[in-house]
Parts: C-alpha cells; structure tokens; sequence
C-alpha cells in the first residue's frame, strides 16, 4: 500500500526550527517503519518543503509554505491507499484523517497494526 504518515510538524512546537525538525525526524523513522513491512511510505512535507522553497519560502510556517503544506498532501491523500496517523495534537493530521476517511481510506494509529508484506 501506499500510506501517507502525518502527525504533529508544527504542533506544540511555538515555530521552533528545533522542534519541527525533530518531528519531521520522528516521521522519518515512522517512514522507515512503514517501508520496512513491505509499504511505501509518502509524507506530504517531503513533497511540500522543496516546492515551497522553489517559490521562495524561507520557513516552514511562512506564508508561502501554507499555500503548498496542506494543498499538496491533500493531493497525496487522494493517490494513497491508507494513512498512518502518529500520536500527538494537530489539527493539519486530523483533518488528514477526515479527507481520507471520506475517500474511503483504512487509517491506521500505528505500524504494528500495519499488514507485513513479504517480497
């Protein structure tokens, strides 16, 4: 399957670049986890952040992130099979959690729920 992890990135963390990124490493890990039984991983940051930066943003959060950050994982969520939701506040991954509830989506709380897939 292709699963989409979202989570906290921005949640909790008073726009600290510190915190971002170590819940965009949190997410990584997850995305190693997600691989590792036999899926591919997708998170829309990894997507997002370079296009954001193309167009001229200089952070996560500036205004010119915003019009990337959700538009394109919301363009992901209608090209996966499940998503993964990582523990922790955030209205960005539970609105994640409702768009691909309403396209019929299996959302899955962590990767040991995940099926494993043997090559």
């Amino acid at each position: 399957m292709m699963i989409l992890i979202t989570g906290p990135v921005r949640s909790g963390t008073n726009g600290d670049p510190a915190l971002i990124d170590a819940n965009l490493a949190k997410m990584n890990r997850m995305a190693l986890e997600v691989y590792q039984r036999g899926h591919t991983p997708v998170i829309g940051e990894w997507l997002a952040l370079p296009l954001a930066a193309a167009a001229g943003s200089a952070h996560i959060g500036d205004e010119i992130s915003e019009r990337f950050l959700y538009p394109v994982a919301h363009r992901l969520i209608a090209c996966c099979d499940a998503i993964l939701r990582m523990p922790g506040a955030s209205q960005g991954a539970d609105n994640d959690v409702r768009l691909g509830q309403s396209l019929g989506l299996t959302i899955f709380t962590s990767p040991e729920s995940l099926p494993v897939i043997k090559p």
